[in-house]
């Protein structure tokens, strides 16, 4: 029973960082801890969560430990850690900077496109070493850049947040197959667009900073589309 629970307690890990991310996400851009202010706490709480989240898996597999479960306790935790979590991030960022705008509310469309993302790869057995949509993890990689730009840059127009919102919402559900960074073998030819992020990432982080995670997101839906096509022309040549 220990064993069997040992991957839970991970996966439970995930949503203690998420739900602490979300305290922290609303002390927006006062400080908190060490020096850091509400939205790079909240930032940090979600890269653990993530870690966490690859662990469970990684764990459940080496300790053959896999249950229904676990399955459905990871997609709740990854709800709250990769959906409301980033979402409370962006929307108290975006009121601390204009108090008198409701566009910050436009934010509550991220959890609800994630639990619709989340509900739908439950039950799409299409999606084993693929995805189909981006996944949930990856809209909260893209908020941390997204946010820390916007908090840095308070001069831009919140219509431009709002419309990352509503593009990463349809992203989240639209029917765009988008690869996965797990890779079957190591030859260029199959896996060129995994090197392309890999090393695009690698490129963006060390221009951008923090804002480079919303740019290699970004990055990720351009390379799964042309990925997309060229299968296609292959397909149909």
């Amino acid at each position: 029973m220990i064993k069997n629970n040992i991957p839970n307690a991970v996966t439970s890990l995930n949503c203690l960082c998420g739900t602490l991310a979300i305290i922290a996400a609303f002390h927006g851009v006062n400080d908190t801890l060490w020096g850091m202010n509400g939205y790079q706490m909240a930032a940090l709480l979600i890269g653990l969560a993530a870690v966490a989240d690859f662990l469970d898996g990684l764990t459940a597999r080496l300790l053959h430990a896999v249950s229904g479960i676990g399955k459905e306790l990871d997609s709740l935790s990854d709800l709250v850690s990769f959906g409301l979590a980033p979402a409370m991030m962006i929307f108290n960022v975006m009121r601390a900077a204009q108090p008198q705008s409701a566009l910050c509310y436009a934010a509550v469309l991220l959890p609800v496109f994630g639990a619709l993302r989340l509900a739908r790869f439950n039950v799409d057995t299409r999606q084993t070493t693929s995805f189909i949509g981006l996944p949930i993890p990856a809209n909260a990689i893209f908020w941390i850049g997204m946010t820390h730009f916007y908090a840095t840059h308070h001069d831009m127009s919140q219509w431009i947040v709002v419309a990352a919102i509503v593009a990463l919402s349809w992203l989240m559900v639209c029917p765009l197959p988008m690869f996965s960074l797990k890779a079957h073998s190591l030859g260029l030819r199959d896996n060129w667009p995994q090197y392309a992020l890999i090393v695009g990432a690698l490129a963006l982080i060390g221009l951008l900073g923090l804002t480079g995670l919303a740019a290699t997101i970004a990055l990720y839906a351009i390379l799964s589309i042309v990925n997309n096509t060229r299968h296609n022309t292959q397909d149909n040549s």
